[in-house]
């Protein structure tokens, strides 16, 4: 599903053009992202939890070369799941 689909569906199931559907669902998008760039939590009731993780500095090797390079720190989103969700993959 891509955000097309979504907001087609959202679309279908609020009753809202789907051109208004698809401003929502880029504009949840562009929340989550801006939250997230500014370090902040994001947590979905029922959902799951965006977080920023920060990776560290780290040697790593050329795989064509063999040769060591240094790969640079950076900042991750990462996602956890709630419970709800969990459970409706797993049964």
């Amino acid at each position: 599903m891509n955000n097309s689909d979504l907001a087609d569906k959202l679309a279908a199931s609020q009753g809202l053009t789907k051109s208004d559907a698809r401003k929502y669902v880029d504009a949840v998008f562009a929340a989550i992202a801006d939250a997230a760039a500014a370090g902040d939590e994001v947590s979905l009731n029922g959902f799951g939890k965006f977080k920023v993780k920060s990776a560290p500095a780290r040697e790593g090797r050329n795989p064509s070369t063999g040769a060591t390079i240094q790969i640079a720190a950076s900042k991750k989103l990462g996602f956890s799941a709630a419970k709800a969700v969990k459970d409706r993959l797993n049964g």
